[in-house]
Formats: structure tokens, C-alpha cells, sequence
């Protein structure tokens, strides 16, 4: 629904154009016919002919342009390859919107890393909306996706944690105004596509088994366009399901109300990881001096009806050296000290 809607007001907006361009030809031709009509000799026939051109020059125009208009936004232009530094020079130019769907990114990775940020802050200083769809680290389709890549000895889960480790200090480095457009959602579906738009052009390409996205023929297409419909739907469909989308601030941290009986203690987002359906979260920062309880919000992800109090008990010894490595591989900060509790319903 909404992608019909911006079609059409787009189209109404070229069809406004083509008529107020012809409008104004006409008006000209017809000033130049009525001072043809008013005058005599050689000026009157330079004016009579001028006016007859000017106006087969609206008429023309008001039929052809929304042609040529739609025949260039039909045209597709192919890429050997996923070319880093050419979209990244594009995300300075951008100023309406850019867009990422991907399993990661290697537009965070050396050495393109702090022109692709400089370029988003860039975009975000032009009043752009910036929106990432990168894969959930944690799902079924991430762990196939490594399997698939094997001989590429290329760990997708542990690329993806990375991504968002420096998307969320990026975040947090932003000021509060640009904050509300910059936009980051983790999705646990099959990825099938691959989507880097900025404005009104995009990239697409397909998932191929065994080799990296980046290194197949990339498309490049107008998002007016049938390609680019298609690949809008596709994004819409993925960020506005509740199900399977998070945001990144939902998958960085929770949110946990401490409880001493029955008052409330204090409100927080604390770091966190799930291993084997448990909920583990780090209280570092903070101190607590005696047991207490919390109500959590645990992600949509979880699964069934999430409890809304807890209890909070350390770690089984068999399960400590796991869950520590679990929170090293999501945040990093190997070296950090970490106050690791598990939330018991």
C-alpha cells in the first residue's frame, strides 16, 4: 500500500511537471502569435513562425517526456561487481534516503570502514533517513549461510556481530537530532536479497551458494521501476514485521526493572546474550549489595509469552566459561569485567 502510493504521487508529480512545462510553452507561443497578429511585415512572419514551432514544442513535450522519462527508469545497468568506493562517493551525495539489506556488510570492514561512516553522517547531515537490514546473528539462516560459504572460511554470524558492534558506537556517537533517522534492524528470515540504495538509484543482487554477494554481478536500477518495486516491497515487508525484525537497541541491550520486594529499585538497559533458551545479562554496572529480584523485557525473538519477573542467580559452573564467551563474541572487550546473572522465571 504504501509503495502504490508513493508511485502514484510520483507519477502525478511528472505528469504536474510535463503540463506546467507545457503550459508555460503555450503561453509563449500564444504572445508570440497575438504579436504576429498585431504586427506587419518581416516581424509578423518571424513571430508566426516561432509561435507554430513553440507550440508543436508543448504539444511534443507534454506527449514524449513521461515516455522518455519511463523508457530511462526501465533502463538496467550491470556491474561485474560490487564496486565499495562507488557507493560510498554516493552516500555524500544522498539526501533523501539510503538503504542496506544484507547478511553484513563489508562496507565496515577495512579499509572502507570510516568512509562509509563519514559518508552516512554526511547523508544524516542532509536530512537523509538512513536504514540497515542486516541478518540475525543468532538465527537458523546465519548458521546456513556459514555452512554455504565454508571454503570461503568466512564465519557469517561473528561478520554480523561485528557490523553491529560498530553501528551501535556509531549510533551513540550521533547528535540527538540525527539519532531519530539513523535506523538499525536485525531480520531472521532467509536472505535472498541484497539491497544498497541511495536516493533514487540501488544495487541488487541475488544470494549466490558458496561465494560472496559482493563478488557477483551487481544491478543497477531506478527504485521507479519494476526492479525497484520489487526490492522495496521487499525491504517494507522485512522492517515492518514485528516477528521477524528487531531493532538495535533491542538486540544490544535490555531493558530490566531491580526489585527489592516489592518496590523499585532502578530502571536499566544492561548488556545480555541467550544460550540454550537462558537469558543471561551483565549487572557490572552496577552494584548489588543484596539478592534482588527484576521484572525484564526479553526480545520478541524469545519466543512464547515472556514472564515479567525474575529471579537472579549466577551462572551453573558448567555453563559460566560459555555464556562469557557468548557475551566476548557480541560485544567484544574480551578483557572487560563482566557481573553475569541468569534471569530465573
Amino acid at each position: 500500500m504504501r509503495r502504490s502510493g508513493g508511485w502514484r504521487w510520483r507519477r502525478t508529480a511528472r505528469q504536474r511537471r510535463a503540463y506546467l512545462v507545457g503550459g508555460v510553452l503555450l503561453g509563449v507561443a500564444t504572445a508570440m502569435l497575438l504579436g504576429a497578429w498585431r504586427s506587419t511585415g518581416f516581424l509578423s512572419d518571424l513571430l508566426l513562425n516561432l509561435g507554430a514551432s513553440v507550440v508543436l514544442a508543448a504539444i511534443s513535450y507534454v506527449i514524449f517526456d513521461p515516455l522518455f522519462e519511463e523508457a530511462r527508469k526501465a533502463r538496467v545497468q550491470e556491474h561485474l561487481s560490487f564496486d565499495q568506493q562507488a557507493f560510498v562517493a554516493r552516500l555524500h551525495g544522498s539526501c533523501r534516503r539510503v538503504r542496506i539489506l544484507d547478511t553484513w556488510t563489508i562496507l565496515l570492514e577495512d579499509p572502507h570502514r570510516d568512509a562509509t561512516l563519514a559518508g552516512m553522517r554526511e547523508a544524516l547531515r542532509q536530512d537523509a533517513e538512513v536504514q540497515l537490514l542486516l541478518l540475525d546473528p543468532d538465527c537458523t539462516a546465519a548458521r546456513q549461510r556459514s555452512e554455504e560459504l565454508e571454503r570461503q572460511r568466512v564465519d557469517v554470524p561473528r561478520q554480523i556481530q561485528a557490523n553491529l558492534r560498530r553501528l551501535a558506537a556509531f549510533q551513540h556517537s550521533l547528535p540527538p537530532g540525527q539519532r531519530g533517522r539513523f535506523q538499525v534492524r536485525i531480520y531472521d528470515a532467509s536472505p535472498s536479497i541484497q539491497l544498497y540504495q541511495w536516493d533514487g538509484h540501488a544495487l541488487i543482487s541475488f544470494f549466490p551458494i558458496g561465494k560472496l554477494s559482493f563478488n557477483v554481478p551487481q544491478l543497477e536500477v531506478d527504485m521507479d521501476s519494476p526492479w525497484g518495486g520489487f526490492v522495496h516491497a521487499r525491504f517494507e515487508e522485512l522492517w515492518e514485521h514485528e516477528q521477524a525484525t528487531v531493532s538495535l537497541q533491542r538486540y544490544w541491550s535490555m531493558r530490566v526493572t531491580l526489585r527489592d520486594g516489592d518496590s523499585d529499585v532502578a530502571e536499566v538497559r544492561v548488556p545480555y546474550v541467550e544460550v540454550d533458551g537462558q537469558h543471561y545479562i551483565d549487572c557490572a554496572a552496577f552494584r548489588l549489595s543484596r539478592p534482588l529480584t527484576a521484572r525484564a523485557e526479553l526480545p520478541p525473538r524469545a519466543g512464547g509469552p515472556a514472564p515479567a519477573a525474575f529471579g537472579l542467580v549466577e551462572p551453573a559452573d558448567g555453563d559460566h566459561a560459555a555464556v562469557v564467551r557468548q557475551f566476548d563474541q557480541k560485544y567484544g572487550d574480551g578483557d572487560a569485567k563482566r557481573l553475569i546473572l541468569r534471569l530465573v522465571p
